[in-house]
């Protein structure tokens, strides 16, 4: 008798601990203000804060040799007091070329008006389609993994199209439905940085990086292609990691599907294939597509090639890498105008410039809030107050003797833990870029391998937080499948990717980096030289 009474108890416990993890994550979500009015409330108190820190004569010594730009001459770094009426003025003077001048904001929406021409005439969802669902039953999983890291290209095409589509393919082959569903999950929101294109995220990162790389080097520059080669590896290792979960935990786990407990009649659902109009759409897209990789790889890859650097002859400092960003726009909207000419949804110019126009009048959000985050990162630039963070972090880090790889353990698990309440990729990097880039390059890290290894704590914990903009939605898919379906289930079904995400992907960024030696992008140097 003693022996059934405590086995409940036991399961009691278990499921009121996890309970309790899931309560507490959607408690301090929700203590969160919107990041907007995060980033004002954020803005507001740099200038109070360095009203403060000014009072009380903060300071801290300049690591930087002397002679350095932005150097005094002392060798100190004061707090600068916005709380002034210099500082005022200077608040007035530059609220507008704050905003305007902010680097992710031009470059986002150039990317965009390009992914929109390729997404909205339906060149991205075909290709998903096709790539999945001409995949063997040996493949589908890792394929729909894949797809879901390359959908991320493509905002939010990805939750949209392919997690509702993976869920009915398992189905149509037999197999757990939420199975495909937690596959495409995890490619699409787990393996979020990760992918073989440089989509809109790798602009809107490396400005925030550029600006807090000023803090110690006003002539650092990282550029959207920062971390593409690790990204572009990390896309193979995450789709194989996140096919292992799926077919040897999750959906030994999930047990044999019964159509009884969806909440839909399943026997209505069915996944259309390509029709030949659309076929012929992807293999005109795809040809224009090679075309323009060819017409570009004879622009850089020759000694004489015209996108090299005009000065060097190399690839370093090139119009190509600085202009990067206009290949993005034009390798997506060509192909995609191409593929809509096609298949008869973009019949005139009318149909590119609304496409445009619709991505656009989405992104009045995104707008909103670079206005207050950019205000925030030159607040916090003004007032020096990032600069002494990161000099008294950085000596905090090398009195404990923590100046190693390791550092990245503690750094990518912080980023991990702090997603679960903030899941902004760029409200959190904004935050932390002007505390951790600085204190990283003063102990002797790139920005770019900094802003690597943030990315891989962005994205593992994605998928078990509640507030993850689109978790919504993917609990309302499952539902469909299983109609008791709630949240715990969801975040429970998916732990065990993020537990495997985090670990691999950490396993691999030491490889990749301290034992390879490998750059995380073109011209991106793992070590920072830093002079005192």
């Amino acid at each position: 008798m003693t022996n059934t009474s405590k086995a409940p108890n036991s399961a009691a416990e278990k499921r009121g601990w996890f309970t309790r993890f899931l309560d507490t994550v959607e408690f301090l979500g929700n203590l969160l203000p919107h990041p907007v009015t995060l980033f004002a409330c954020f803005a507001i108190a740099v200038v109070l804060g360095s009203g403060i820190a000014a009072y009380f004569d903060v300071s801290a010594i300049d690591p930087r040799p002397e002679g350095a730009a932005g150097r005094a001459a002392d060798g100190t770094i004061r707090v600068v007091s916005l709380m002034t009426v210099e500082g005022l003025h200077r608040i007035i003077s530059n609220l507008v070329t704050n905003f305007t001048g902010f680097a992710p904001l031009g470059v986002v929406l150039v990317a965009l008006l390009g992914v929109s021409v390729a997404e909205h005439s339906g060149l991205i969802s075909a290709a998903m389609r096709g790539l999945v669902m001409n995949a063997s039953k040996r493949m589908v999983t890792v394929t729909i993994v894949f797809a879901g890291i390359i959908s991320n290209t493509a905002s939010e095409l990805g939750y949209v199209v392919l997690i509702p589509m993976a869920a009915l393919i398992f189905y149509s082959l037999g197999r757990h439905p939420l199975a495909g569903l937690a596959a495409a999950f995890a490619g699409v929101s787990g393996g979020y940085s990760a992918n073989l294109f440089i989509g809109t995220v790798d602009p809107l990162l490396a400005g925030f990086t550029t600006s807090a790389a000023n803090i110690i080097d006003p002539n650092y520059v990282v550029g959207p292609e920062a971390n593409w080669f690790f990204m572009m590896a990390s896309t193979f290792i995450i789709a194989i990691l996140g096919a292992f979960v799926t077919e040897k935990i999750v959906e030994p786990k999930l047990g044999k599907y019964n159509p009884a407990e969806a909440s839909v009649n399943l026997g209505e659902q069915k996944l259309d294939p390509l029709t030949p109009a659309e076929k012929r759409g992807l293999k005109g897209a795809g040809l224009v597509f090679l075309g323009l990789c060819l017409l570009l790889a004879y622009s850089i890859v020759p000694a004489d090639g015209i996108l090299r650097n005009p000065d060097t002859g190399l690839v370093e400092g090139s119009p190509f890498l600085k202009g990067v960003v206009v290949f993005i726009f034009i390798t997506f909207g060509i192909p995609g105008y191409v593929y809509g000419r096609i298949v008869g949804t973009m019949k005139t110019d009318r149909d590119v410039i609304d496409a445009m126009a619709k991505s656009m009048s989405s992104m009045g959000l995104y707008i909103v809030l670079v206005f207050f985050a950019a205000q925030f990162v030159a607040f916090f630039g003004w007032s020096n107050l990032g600069a002494i963070m990161a000099v008294k972090g950085a000596t905090l880090l090398q009195t404990i003797g923590l100046t190693g790889p390791e550092v990245f353990i503690f750094f990518i698990a912080m980023c991990a833990i702090v997603n679960l309440s903030l899941g902004s990729a760029s409200a959190q990097w904004a935050i932390f870029a002007p505390i951790f880039v600085p204190m990283l390059m003063i102990i002797g890290y790139s920005p770019e391998v900094i802003q690597a290894a943030y990315r891989i704590g962005d994205s593992v914990t994605n998928l078990i937080t509640p507030m993850m903009s689109y978790f919504g939605l993917i609990l309302a898919v499952a539902a469909r499948y299983k109609k008791d379906m709630g949240i715990g289930t969801l975040i429970a079904t998916m732990l065990p990717y993020t537990l495997i995400f985090f670990i691999g992907w950490v396993i691999f960024f030491y490889i990749w980096v301290f034992l390879l030696g490998a750059p995380v992008g073109p011209n991106s140097p793992t070590f920072y030289e830093f002079t005192r």
